[in-house]
C-alpha cells in the first residue's frame, strides 16, 4: 500500500513554500531560532484555525497527541511558552506576504459559475472586532472600549478578499479605502460601497483609474439635476434616472467636470425607495440597483469568517500576536477556497470546513475525501484512525 500523507500535510503542500522562504529571509524571522521556526509557527496556528483551538494550551495538547506526524509537518516544538514568544516577537508581515502570494494562485482558478456581470465586481466595507481595552491597550476605539477593524476589498465573483487592511477601531472606513491600491484593478471593474465612502476627490480618482462605482446617496448631499439620463420609458421599479452635478459651491469649484448618475429605485419587497449614485452611464438602471444589492455579499463574508475562523478570541494580547493570527486565519480561508476552486467542489465552504476539521490528521487522499458523502466521512475516520502518541 502506498504511503499517504495526512490531510493537514496535503493542505500545507498547497502553500507557496519557496516564496515563503524568501519572505522569511527578507524579514530574518528565523534568525537565532533554535526550535520553533517560522514554518513551525505557521503550522501550529493553521492547526488551531482548522480545529478551532482557542488557547495555546489547547494547541500544545492537540499537537502532542499527534507527535508521530511532527517530522512530516515540519514541527519541532509545540511548547505554549515558545509559541507565545514567537507570536509576540516574530514580525507578522511574513504571514501577510504569504497571504498575498497564495492569493495570486487563487485568482487564477476563480470559476466563472453563474456570475451575471461581465465586469469584475468588488465590494468595500469593514467589520469591527471588539477587544478588551485593558488587555489590548494598543487597539483604542473609544475612551473605554477597544477594537480592531478589518477593512476589506472582496471579489464578489470568487468571494475571496483581495485587499485587507487591519487597523485599530479609530481608523475611518474612507481613510482605509484610500490606502488600498484600487488602481491595480482591471479597468472597467465596478466597486460598490455604502454611504460611509462618500468623497468626491476619491470618486474622481476612481474615474481616472477607469473604475466604476455604485453607492447610496445621503439626504444631505446637494445635487443639481441637469438632465434625464434615460429619455425613453423607465424600467419597472425605476422611479428616476437622472444626470446630476455637485451643488455645493466648494465642490463645484474643485470638481467642475464631475457628472454623476442618480437612480431612484422602488424595492417592491420592502416598499422602500432607494437612491443610488454611480459614474456608470451604460448599464441599465435596474442593473445598477442589483449591483448595490450584491454589496450584501461582503456582509455574508464577514459573518462567515467570524463564525468559522478563530478571529474573535486571540492567543496573545500584543499587536503582533493578534495580526499574526488574523493573517494566518485568512491564509487558511484562502487554502479552503483554493481547493474548492481547483477541485470544482460542489459542497459548501462550511461543509468542507467541517470535514477538514474532523479528518485533519487522517491519512487519506484529499481528492478521495472530497468525493465522499458527509455521513461516510465519519465511517472513514473509524476505519483509518491515526495512531495516537501521548506525551
Amino acid at each position: 500500500m502506498s504511503y499517504v500523507n495526512t490531510i493537514f500535510n496535503q493542505l500545507l503542500d498547497l502553500l507557496p513554500r519557496d516564496k515563503f522562504q524568501v519572505f522569511i529571509g527578507q524579514h530574518k524571522s528565523d534568525r537565532y531560532v533554535k526550535k520553533l521556526s517560522t514554518w513551525n509557527q505557521l503550522t501550529a496556528l493553521l492547526y488551531a484555525q482548522a480545529t478551532g483551538k482557542e488557547s495555546l494550551r489547547d494547541i500544545e495538547t492537540g499537537l502532542s497527541v499527534h507527535v508521530q506526524n511532527w517530522y512530516h509537518l515540519g514541527i519541532k516544538s509545540v511548547s505554549k511558552s515558545t509559541l507565545s514568544d514567537a507570536n509576540n516577537r516574530r514580525d507578522f508581515h511574513v504571514f501577510e506576504e504569504l497571504f498575498y502570494a497564495l492569493l495570486n494562485r487563487c485568482k487564477i482558478l476563480v470559476p466563472e459559475g453563474d456570475f451575471k456581470f461581465n465586469n469584475p465586481l468588488y465590494s468595500i466595507d469593514s467589520t469591527t472586532i471588539k477587544l478588551c481595552l485593558s488587555l489590548f491597550d494598543w487597539a483604542k476605539f473609544t475612551h473605554l472600549k477597544g477594537a480592531l477593524k478589518l477593512h476589506t476589498l472582496l471579489n464578489n465573483r470568487s468571494m475571496i478578499p483581495e485587499m485587507i487592511i487591519v487597523s485599530d477601531g479609530k481608523k475611518g472606513d474612507l481613510t482605509a479605502a484610500k490606502e488600498m491600491s484600487l488602481g491595480e484593478l482591471v479597468p472597467g471593474s465596478i466597486v460598490v460601497f455604502d454611504r460611509a465612502y462618500i468623497d468626491y476627490s476619491w470618486w474622481e480618482k476612481l474615474g481616472r483609474d477607469k473604475l466604476f462605482f455604485v453607492s447610496r446617496t445621503k439626504k444631505s448631499l446637494n445635487l443639481f439635476v441637469v438632465g434625464q439620463h434615460n429619455k425613453n420609458e423607465l424600467e419597472e421599479n425605476v422611479l428616476a434616472d437622472e444626470t446630476v452635478i455637485l451643488g455645493d459651491f466648494e465642490a463645484m469649484e474643485k470638481h467642475p467636470e464631475m457628472e454623476l448618475r442618480r437612480i431612484e429605485y422602488l424595492d417592491k419587497e420592502s416598499g422602500k425607495i432607494y437612491s443610488f449614485l454611480t459614474n456608470n452611464f451604460e448599464l441599465p438602471a435596474s442593473q445598477i440597483a442589483y449591483i448595490y444589492k450584491q454589496r450584501w455579499q461582503i456582509e455574508l463574508f464577514f459573518k462567515w469568517i467570524k463564525q468559522n475562523l478563530s478571529i474573535k478570541s486571540f492567543l496573545g494580547t500584543s499587536k503582533n500576536a493578534v495580526l499574526s493570527q488574523i493573517w494566518i486565519a485568512m491564509i487558511y480561508y484562502l487554502l479552503l477556497c483554493y481547493i474548492k476552486f481547483q477541485t470544482k467542489l460542489k459542497k459548501s465552504l462550511l461543509e468542507f470546513t467541517r470535514i477538514v476539521k474532523e479528518t485533519l490528521m487522517t491519512r487519506v487522499n484529499l481528492i478521495d475525501l472530497l468525493s465522499l458523502a458527509p455521513q461516510n466521512v465519519f465511517k472513514l475516520q473509524k476505519i483509518i484512525s491515526p495512531q495516537l502518541s501521548f506525551f
